[in-house]
């Protein structure tokens, strides 16, 4: 797996990408195809251009794929299941969010009618 925190460029051609992970460009290919999540923006010529949240989700697909011995199949549910799980977090720190503002504005006024 890469280190994120390692990485300083903006854009990654698919070759380097390939040699982050140690592998063929043509496993990064077939990923782009198989996983939805990944998507690396392309340039005029057609190139692919990976950003660090694209190379971000391959650490994913890696970690599932060829640590974990998950299939294609597998790896796209557990990364969909993934994404569902981090988005009702999201809304569950937005709801804590706002109790606890609602709940300071409370304790302010208490404390300003003393």
């Amino acid at each position: 797996m890469v280190k994120l925190d390692e990485l300083t460029k903006l854009y990654y051609s698919i070759g380097e990408v390939a040699e982050l992970f140690d592998v063929a460009p043509s496993l990064i290919r077939y990923w782009e195809a198989e996983f939805k999540a990944l998507s690396p923006g392309k340039n005029s010529k057609g190139d692919r251009k990976f950003t660090q949240k694209d190379i971000a989700i391959l650490n994913s697909i890696y970690h599932l794929v060829k640590e974990r011995g998950f299939t294609i199949e597998g790896a796209n549910k557990e990364l969909e299941d993934i994404k569902v799980a981090a988005k009702e977090e999201d809304v569950m720190k937005k709801e804590l969010k706002q109790q606890l503002m609602t709940l300071r504005s409370k304790i302010v006024s208490l404390r300003d009618s003393l």
